[in-house]
């Protein structure tokens, strides 16, 4: 008879903390712990490889529960016809919200419904029972979508009490996008009150206002800024609802969130249930009995691309997982096409199955509060929460969001946590797959609708800084169109001769790794040979490429070897400009010397060097 799984376990030591420390240390080989296997997240938060079992059951707070959250479909088609057909599709295809983006808003993306009187809301919304779904407006200021929205239930004849309907109203947010508010805070917040109390008198039961965080979130606010912002947002809008007239009970079931998720799903996760358990915070603070707060998510328009656009289905999976565990109400995943045009059926039809997947498949729904207990998840959570907590706190001494969005104080936060994120990029140490890794030197292939993208609106008012919205693939994807204009004009892709050196063990791993370096900036590479042994050889093979640009690709023996005549062949040859592929080390000076121009390594700002090696290949094909 075998030993079972126990009985051999307990022949060995049992596993603690010190022991693997001292294997992982061991296999480190004197390499620095917190350096090589420590992340800190833009807030400088650690997360570290393991972590213990948190204590006690998890702190859960109120939310959604052991329930689906409800997948939610943008209607942003500009004709309200066709608005209607995707949306009925949606509704077949399994959607329970409709979420109605107003045209010539930011989240609209370029597109959104032209539906400026109660007639064309009609029409987009024909065929649609409102009191069978939720529907939920995006983020509006003046809250003119509101009012057509309720003027279209009267006229339906539909009870407002028993419809599921999230206003949208968010005058802060819009502010900050435009630059500033069309009056003193102090008028705006008296009508964010009247609308509210105008919307509940009628019947609606809201919420009737949301705080938008996906302006902070796009403009690269951290994880502990976006909550920060939430909950000083949140709280200047009870301030108003409640010197407007209203109970603070009634004020805060009148404020909902809406949140962007990236693919970052621990983090997410973590930084969905850290919102909740501070609202629920805020609420105790001002002496009221906490309960569930309706949150929105949305996979995050900064971590989408326009390059080999189905990775972002893999990136929305990511995003959409990491909702759904931390507690989200409900979800809108945006189309995996969304940045290169208005999508189609089919896309939309994947972004509600990423969720239904999800929910059916994953079975993600059938667990209230799924991470708590996690050491992991509940540190991270704690730590987030304390420090937005304190960031708050600094926020509200400065005079709250809008005396801080006035300063510019709140901007120049975000920018600098920003201009952070992007460097890494730059050097790859964020990685965008198929943008800045992987990417395919093809242009991408999507159908998308044939429907002319609007114009980005320029802020309205320049009171102060407005939040930008950035992608982090943009700076990329500016190399890439440079090299797509450079085929348009010459007719060929910008091209590099890859030099390399010895044999093919010697040289290939630099080779793959420069050839995909150069897709980056959608350079292509040729090269002759399967490895020059000699100079000459190199240099004859370059004449007959027809390039202008040269890189050297070997191992370090290699270079110590053939560099230098490499270099003075390939500049004899007609190089205008010589690279190598690696660090030079001790052979900077001598490979300089022999007519090498820089170095390609890990490590460096790529999107500088891609840069300047575009402007000396548009500089040849002129």
């Amino acid at each position: 008879m075998t030993d079972s799984p126990l009985t051999l376990a307990a022949d060995f030591p049992p596993a603690d903390e010190p022991r693997w420390r001292a294997l992982v240390d061991a296999a480190l080989k004197g390499a620095d712990f917190e350096r090589r296997l420590v992340a800190r997240t833009a807030d400088g938060i650690p997360v570290r490889p393991v972590y213990r079992r948190a204590e006690g059951a998890g702190r859960a707070v109120p939310g959604r529960g052991a329930t689906p959250w409800r997948i939610a479909q943008r209607v942003d088609h500009p004709d309200p016809v066709a608005a209607s057909a995707l949306a009925i599709a949606d509704l077949e295809g399994g959607a329970d919200m409709l979420v109605l983006p107003v045209a010539a808003r930011r989240s609209a993306r370029g597109f959104g419904l032209e539906a400026a009187t109660v007639d064309a809301l009609d029409r987009a919304l024909s065929g649609i029972a409102l009191d069978m779904i939720a529907i939920r407006l995006e983020p509006d200021a003046e809250g003119l979508a509101a009012a057509r929205l309720a003027d279209l239930v009267a006229r339906r004849g539909l009870d407002p009490s028993r419809l599921q309907i999230d206003f949208g109203v968010d005058r802060i947010g819009k502010a900050a996008i435009a630059g500033g508010f069309t009056g003193p805070w102090g008028e705006r917040a008296a009508k964010v009150a009247a609308d509210a109390r105008a919307l509940s008198e009628r019947g609606f039961n809201g919420p009737f206002l949301t705080v938008d965080l996906r302006p902070a979130h796009e403009a690269g606010a951290s994880e502990v800024q976006e909550l920060a912002i939430a909950l000083s947002t949140g709280l200047a809008y009870l301030r108003a609802l409640e010197s407007g007239g209203l109970t603070l009970d009634a004020a805060r079931r009148s404020v909902s969130f809406t949140i962007a998720v990236d693919a970052d799903q621990v983090l997410g996760i973590a930084k969905l249930r850290a919102l909740r358990r501070l609202w629920q915070r805020v609420e105790q603070v001002l002496g009221l009995t906490p309960e569930r707060v309706l949150v929105h998510g949305e996979t995050a328009w900064r971590m989408a691309t326009r390059r080999d656009p189905a990775v972002n289905m893999l990136r929305a999976t990511l995003a959409t997982f990491a909702a759904g565990v931390g507690g989200v109400d409900s979800m809108t995943v945006l189309p995996h096409t969304l940045t290169l045009g208005l999508p189609d059926a089919d896309a939309r039809r994947i972004a509600r199955n990423i969720q239904h997947v999800l929910i059916d498949e994953g079975q993600l729904a059938r667990v209230a509060d799924p991470a708590g207990g996690s050491g992991a998840i509940e540190a991270l959570t704690d730590e987030l929460a304390d420090r937005a907590w304190t960031l708050m706190q600094e926020i509200e001494h400065e005079g709250g969001i809008v005396a801080t969005l006035e300063a510019g104080t709140l901007q120049d936060r975000i920018e600098k946590v920003r201009l952070a994120r992007e460097g890494d990029a730059a050097r790859r140490r964020i990685q965008i797959t198929g943008t800045s890794e992987f990417p395919p030197l093809a242009e991408p292939i999507a159908k998308v609708l044939g429907v002319p993208r609007r114009p980005a609106v320029p802020p309205s008012r320049t009171a102060f800084p407005p939040l930008p919205s950035r992608r982090l693939a943009e700076p990329f994807e500016a190399l890439a169109e440079r090299a797509a204009a450079h085929a348009a004009r010459t007719g060929t892709r910008p091209t590099v001769f890859l030099a390399n050196l010895g044999p093919l063990a010697e040289h290939s791993a630099r080779a793959l790794w420069i050839t995909n370096l150069l897709a980056v900036g959608g350079i292509a590479v040729v090269s002759q040979g399967e490895g020059f042994t000699a100079s000459g050889e190199a240099g004859a093979a370059f004449a007959r490429s027809g390039a202008h640009v040269a890189v050297i690709c070997g191992s370090d023996d290699t270079y110590a070897l053939l560099g230098e005549a490499t270099a003075q062949a390939l500049a004899n040859a007609g190089a205008t400009r010589v690279y190598v592929a690696g660090r030079p080390g001790t052979l900077e000076a001598a490979l300089s010397a022999a007519g090498v121009s820089g170095y390609l390594a890990a490590g460096q700002d790529i999107l500088a060097a891609l840069t300047r090696l575009h402007e000396v290949l548009d500089v040849k094909s002129v």
